[in-house]
């Protein structure tokens, strides 16, 4: 159960719920895994592993394949071929983070009845959830920062809070692998700072966060591992070792290639 916020200079600070004890367990696996769209490779023959309790940046050049990746572990796009495993089983206690792009922001909706849907799982379509879900949806929306709008309608948030919005949505999922793609795109520098706080305090509970980003100096001082994905890894592991100038090169000039012959 997420417990309570302290304020420290009016900034609310997170502790969420304690890391249950398979969370530092539950890694996730890419077996040779291949998808495509109708008109396109989506990425071909990755293999790897973001290994149990790590965080880890996907990076590449724009149609590289990252949010792809991401819908393919989340199990909404499926895979041509290959498996991926996480934990025991495959598609194991997740909780994605879409691009806000893909998401509906007039649906008539408040804030704290989107923050509830985190945990929809306890209480289904038909019942009424209970008092704990209700003091986790008061608990998440102070982490995230948005106590004083819980009754607003999410139609008239900014993008920053309709994020932190979205953030305290997966706090109220506790799942073990946490993905996010783009989760800092066009919000302003407190709400990124907010939100990253968010990000490496989930990793230290233990579970597995990957995120789809664009900025390279951030990732180099908050991401400890990186992927390099160009519709294939051209490099995984240490962010220093991965993110190189011939890498990157190398990543930019793959995707060109493909782009040459079509494929892209």
């Amino acid at each position: 159960m997420l417990e309570a916020a302290s304020h420290l200079g009016g900034r609310s600070e997170l502790q969420t719920p304690s890391a249950r004890p398979w969370h530092k367990e539950v890694g996730v696996e890419l077996d040779h895994i291949s998808a495509a769209y109708a008109d396109r490779v989506a990425f071909a023959g990755l293999s790897g592993s973001f290994a149990a309790a790590s965080l880890t940046a996907v990076v590449g050049p724009n149609g590289a394949g990252k949010s792809s990746l991401l819908k393919a572990i989340a199990g909404t796009l499926p895979l041509q071929s290959g498996k991926i495993v996480c934990g025991s089983r495959q598609h194991y206690d997740l909780a994605y983070l879409p691009q806000q792009a893909e998401l509906n922001q007039s649906f008539p909706i408040e804030v704290r009845e989107l923050i509830t849907l985190g945990a929809w799982r306890s209480f289904g379509h038909y019942r009424r959830p209970s008092d704990e879900v209700f003091e986790r949806v008061a608990h998440a929306a102070t982490a995230a920062g948005l106590e004083n709008v819980l009754k607003r309608p999410v139609e008239e948030l900014s993008v920053g809070e309709l994020q932190r919005a979205l953030f305290a949505r997966l706090l109220l999922q506790d799942a073990a692998v946490i993905l996010l793609d783009e989760p800092f795109a066009a919000v302003d520098e407190r709400t990124t700072e907010d939100l990253m706080d968010l990000v490496r305090r989930l990793h230290e509970e233990g579970r597995t966060v990957i995120a789809v980003l664009h900025d390279l100096d951030q990732v180099r001082d908050n991401f400890p591992t990186t992927l390099l994905l160009a519709r294939t890894c051209i490099a995984w592991g240490e962010t220093a070792s991965v993110l190189t100038t011939d890498n990157l090169t190398r990543a930019r000039k793959t995707l060109q290639e493909l782009s040459d012959r079509g494929l892209a």
